[in-house]
């Protein structure tokens, strides 16, 4: 849910944004945080870099990274690694009671840098512990927050334009935060490219020691028990993804989807209505309120292409749609559409990739 103030006419935007207090004018430069638990960095920061990267260029400004932990080499070295992609300088804020994510510690710690350094754009990805740092984080500030974005750009007047699926998808939504600063959006994963990576590229650091103490922090960790389930499906970084909906007619012809995915060596999904039947477990669910996917090929079989399908997967670099209906919505972005029955279709499409493909060329098109 956004919580940013209401859009000003176009007309009187700029004239907005001049009227700020005076001490909004020291608000600089554009934020990313980077999402560091238990060492490892989460794609999505690289995500932000590169567009966050196109932000500061637009506005004339620095790009910076965030990072938050306990002293170790895994900060430093996400700092460091965030100059590869992007940032002109990281912000390192270290602390012993950050060697895990709690909100209440990594909250004080970031609106204590927001407050020190003055960002105008901060971005976090909306993932777990992305939502719940730039919901407290907003709260604290009292700022605007344009959550799950899938789209950002910089106004004629230098303000953020941060657009969101609104109205359950049924349309997309441009927001401002005009008269707050910082201005903050969540991102989703896999929305935006991991940018190239330059590995020539170097920035500063600069370090910031937060005012935190153990004994203030209610929330205590006693022990990390890892999700078993969270290895069983890669949809948002697979390669090649086959996804089935409705015009499949039952559940029992769903095990076509499936069976194409397993000779190409790819991952499988489905809408959300697939979900909602119980076809299907919500963890492949694509789309707007499932996941964001990026693949090399999508195949959509017998989906509509509603715009809540259509924003999680219009990053796919091939689309192939199969649909009976050829006014279906899919085929108005589906880079290959074909007017066909699926239930017919997939089966040939199975056959032939099992006769052509050797199981070294599947694993090598599974990436």
């Amino acid at each position: 849910m956004s919580t940013a103030a209401p859009v000003a006419p176009a007309s009187n935007r700029a004239s907005t944004k001049k009227a700020l207090p005076e001490h909004f004018l020291d608000y600089k430069h554009v934020w990313v945080f980077v999402e560091l638990e238990r060492g490892e960095v989460h794609p999505v920061s690289w995500e932000l870099l590169g567009e966050g990267r196109k932000l500061a260029d637009k506005l004339g400004v620095e790009l910076a990274s965030v990072v938050l932990g306990a002293p170790g080499d895994a900060t430093k070295v996400a700092a460091a690694e965030s100059f590869r992609f992007g940032a002109d300088l990281a912000y390192l804020v270290e602390h012993p009671v950050l060697a895990d994510y709690r909100n209440e510690s990594y909250s004080k710690a970031m609106t204590q840098l927001v407050k020190t350094h003055k960002p105008e754009i901060l971005l976090l990805g909306a993932t777990t512990l992305g939502r719940d740092l730039a919901g407290s984080v907003a709260t604290t500030l009292l700022t605007g927050l344009t959550a799950d974005c899938t789209e950002l750009a910089v106004d004629a007047d230098g303000s953020l334009a941060a657009t969101r699926p609104t109205f359950g998808g049924s349309l997309l939504c441009t927001i401002y935060t005009l008269n707050y600063r910082p201005q903050m959006a969540t991102i989703r994963p896999r929305v935006m490219a991991i940018p190239a990576r330059d590995e020539g590229r170097t920035g500063r650091i600069v370090s910031f020691t937060p005012d935190l103490s153990e004994d203030e922090i209610i929330t205590k960790l006693l022990r990390f028990v890892p999700d078993r389930e969270s290895t069983k499906t890669n949809l948002a970084f697979a390669d090649v993804v086959v996804a089935g909906g409705l015009g499949l007619q039952s559940a029992e012809n769903f095990q076509l989807v499936r069976n194409l995915a397993s000779t190409l060596g790819a991952e499988f999904g489905g809408s959300r209505p697939l979900v909602q039947k119980g076809w299907l477990t919500s963890d492949r669910q694509i789309g707007q309120t499932g996941k964001t996917i990026r693949p090399k090929l999508y195949i959509a079989a017998g989906i509509s292409g509603a715009i809540q399908h259509r924003v999680g997967v219009e990053g796919a670099d091939c689309i192939v749609a199969i649909n009976t209906d050829k006014n279906a919505p899919i085929f108005d972005f589906a880079h290959i559409g074909i007017v066909s029955d699926a239930i017919r279709l997939l089966p040939a499409l199975t056959e032939a990739f099992r006769q052509r493909l050797s199981p070294h060329q599947r694993d090598r098109l599974a990436g």
